[in-house]
């Protein structure tokens, strides 16, 4: 083993050392206060959720800065948007924690072939202002509301490009009418809000009370049953444009069977699988990018 293994190995368990500490003791805190002040538990857990991860990623894939504008969101404040190129728009949509910058893969790529590319930056991501929760802090919604902000400023999306949480709300979007595109290409798309509230539950060990009850803040912020918030759902809400899904089979943050999931259930969908490169790297691949431009162009038919 080199020094550099040793180090780096070195460096992984201290940091799910640190990760663990932190975790018993949030669920220590929150097991004190169920009992002994049950309304500071609901915020505490409700600001949990809607924090976004620490050390999100700022990887930068941009070939060169397009023309940023600023666009007003319905919740205050601005978010941006960059564009590149002249054409039919397609839309570049991040996801939680993550920034406009790790798409840019797609943006040579995408103008050459004769299309305007717009990324945005979701409220309290990259370079947009803060949401209404605070620093840190956001929300599916705010997701939503800045596609459609957005979309409505650049005129009509022909594609949408997006990933993790953003393919939630971008296909909430086009459910709800809002958003038009001809085509979608889908990114390590994210699993259900039923079974993240499933799964946050269980690793904060979180009372049946406080599960419900942040659960039913969260159906007040969403104005809808979380139920609704399930690709494979949206495609009983509404007709969904014919979908490219590129899912990585080792992705640790949302699971391969999603993809496989909406591809079942969407009536004109194509998944392309691949191995080894997580929930991040898949943007940045060469197999990825070139099938979501053939996909958008049209160049290969869906399956």
């Amino acid at each position: 083993m080199t020094s550099t293994t040793l180090r780096r190995r070195l460096r992984r368990t201290r940091r799910r050392t640190a990760a663990a500490v932190q975790l018993a003791a949030l669920r220590t805190r929150l097991r004190v206060l169920e009992r002994v002040a049950p309304a500071a538990a609901d915020r505490l857990a409700l600001d949990l959720w809607c924090t976004f991860p620490q050390g999100a990623r700022r990887t930068d894939l941009r070939p060169r800065p397009g023309v940023v504008e600023r666009v007003p969101v319905p919740r205050g404040g601005t978010v941006a948007a960059e564009s590149w190129g002249e054409g039919p728009t397609v839309l570049l949509v991040h996801g939680w924690g993550g920034w406009r910058g790790q798409l840019g893969a797609f943006v040579e790529p995408l103008v050459d072939a004769g299309h305007r590319v717009v990324a945005l930056d979701a409220p309290g991501h990259g370079d947009a202002d803060d949401g209404f929760l605070g620093a840190g802090r956001g929300t599916v919604m705010e997701f939503l509301e800045a596609i459609e902000a957005v979309a409505a400023r650049t005129g009509p999306v022909v594609g949408v490009v997006a990933h993790s949480m953003g393919t939630m709300a971008t296909a909430r979007a086009v459910a709800s009418g809002s958003l038009a595109p001809d085509r979608l290409v889908l990114v390590a798309p994210s699993h259900p809000f039923v079974d993240v509230l499933d799964q946050f539950t269980t690793l904060l060990r979180l009372s049946d009370r406080t599960r419900d009850h942040l659960r039913a803040t969260l159906e007040a912020i969403v104005g809808s049953s979380i139920e609704t918030f399930d690709l494979a759902r949206c495609a009983a809400d509404a007709t969904m444009p014919p979908t490219l899904v590129v899912h990585d089979r080792l992705d640790r943050e949302t699971p391969f069977a999603v993809a496989e999931a909406v591809v079942a259930t969407w009536d004109d969908a194509r998944l392309v699988p691949t191995t080894g490169l997580g929930h991040h790297r898949v943007l940045a691949a060469p197999t990825t990018v070139t099938a979501a431009v053939e996909h958008l162009t049209g160049r290969v038919p869906v399956a």
